[in-house]
């Protein structure tokens, strides 16, 4: 991980692409205290975990006419 400055950063903010290729992460500090991370998206690309199978295990609803036709047959 490479550490840099604001001002240096701002100057090299034309190269940020490629500097991140080659860190991979890059600290951003000010007064020699961290501001910001910045991380390339290809290190830490996580991938969004599918739905698929909570909603094939949840139960099917029926439709709120058909609760109430239900309900109007009870009584």
């Amino acid at each position: 991980m490479r550490e840099m400055s604001i001002r240096e950063a701002r100057s090299q903010l034309s190269h940020i692409e490629e500097l991140l290729e080659e860190e991979q992460e890059v600290l951003i500090t000010k007064r020699g205290k961290p501001v910001a991370k910045l991380v390339s998206l290809g290190a830490r690309q996580k991938s969004v975990p599918s739905h698929a199978d909570l909603r094939a295990k949840m139960p099917l609803l029926r439709s709120s006419a058909e609760l109430l036709a239900e309900e109007r047959e009870r009584f």
